[in-house]
């Protein structure tokens, strides 16, 4: 478990790197991500923490971020003031390339001297190992990846 943890930092810290020009941090990348690929039904912060599992006041920070600087805005939802629903700009569509070339390199460099075969086994074994620890948690995000076409070496998070 400690190497896991210590790999999801590295790849932070490098993600971090990588999309550093545009201003942004890996969290703030992966969160505009998301929000890109709902504009055109747009999304909630709900959505999002139930998508990523961070708290709530973390993902204001970062929506806040993301506001302010033009990458996304909000829109009340028809029928409940209270609820507000999250579409990107053209600004954020303007970086989404950037972005998306920084996760694949950033996927490049961590996956390095992999074949195809050694990437499929690490996929499965991820969801393998998800999944198992999903039924003592109660966790339903494990269960939403096992059905997952993508792998998570090519899933656009950063």
């Amino acid at each position: 478990m400690l190497q896991n943890r210590r790999i999801s930092i590295q790849m932070e810290l490098l993600a971090d790197q990588l999309v550093a020009q545009k201003g942004l941090t890996a969290a703030q990348a992966n969160m505009l991500f998301f929000i890109l690929g709902h504009s055109g039904e747009g999304t909630s912060l709900t959505e999002i923490h139930n998508e990523f599992g961070f708290s709530k006041a973390a993902l204001c920070r970062i929506l806040k971020y993301l506001r302010q600087n033009g990458y996304v805005r909000a829109v009340p939802c028809v029928g409940d003031e209270r609820r507000k629903l999250l579409f990107g700009t053209d600004k954020g569509a303007q970086v989404e390339n950037f972005l998306q070339n920084a996760v694949s390199s950033a996927c490049d460099q961590a996956y390095q001297g992999f074949s195809d075969e050694e990437l499929q086994e690490l996929d499965r074994l991820q969801k393998k190992m998800m999944q198992n620890l999903s039924e003592h948690t109660g966790d339903q995000r494990a269960k939403r990846s096992e059905h997952c076409e993508e792998s998570p070496t090519t899933v656009k998070t950063v």
